[in-house]
């Protein structure tokens, strides 16, 4: 997998993008109302979490990006394991963990406003240039389509944290908070923050 081949200097170097911090989520964040099913589907699928990545990904990831997508009537929907394949020339290609996309579910990839991997053997850093990257074909995706956003929003998590990215031109703000699975109201938080940007 192409992306997978980013390092933080390949991101700098080829692509042009160079990395800053910035607590990207200040103030007040909106509301989820949190319901059952959630609360119960995280918790059967903890015992599990812990036996692979891919574990982690359908049992701690998927029902929360689910929930969201729900929570806000599929105007966004879920892609899992879908490949993002832009320009093989620079490594924009390959297969991404989760993509979020505007519009309902389509067998064809929408419009992707958000890109999240799994880091792996729970290296957020390690993982952060490849989302990076990620984020940068999405771009490319959107912008041949007409499609121009002043900014994208990524994420690598571990299933239990979570790390937000936001690319901004040429600069990638990482930012200095972390979120996590436990505490659900905030990360519903940030998450329907970045939906509502797009809405």
């Amino acid at each position: 997998m192409a992306y997978s081949k980013f390092t933080y200097d390949k991101v700098e170097q080829e692509l042009g993008i160079y990395f800053d911090s910035a607590h990207l989520f200040q103030g007040t964040l909106p509301e989820v109302p949190i319901d059952e099913w959630l609360i119960k589907t995280l918790e059967m699928g903890k015992p599990f979490a812990t036996l692979s990545e891919k574990a982690r990904s359908e049992n701690l990831v998927h029902p929360i990006l689910m929930y969201l997508c729900s929570y806000n009537k599929y105007q966004f929907s879920v892609y899992s394991g879908v490949d993002l394949n832009l320009d093989t020339e620079r490594d924009l290609n390959g297969e991404c963990d989760f993509i979020l996309a505007k519009g309902e579910p389509n067998p064809r990839l929408n419009v992707p406003l958000f890109c999240m991997i799994e880091a792996k053997d729970q290296d957020i850093k390690k993982a952060v240039p490849q989302c990076v990257a990620q984020l940068c074909g999405a771009r490319l995706h959107n912008e041949k389509r007409g499609n121009h956003f002043p900014f994208l929003y990524g994420c690598v998590t571990t299933g239990e944290t979570w790390c937000f990215l936001k690319l901004v031109e040429k600069t990638c703000y990482i930012d200095v908070d972390r979120y996590y699975h436990l505490q659900l109201p905030a990360l519903l938080g940030v998450l329907q923050t970045i939906v509502d940007v797009y809405k």
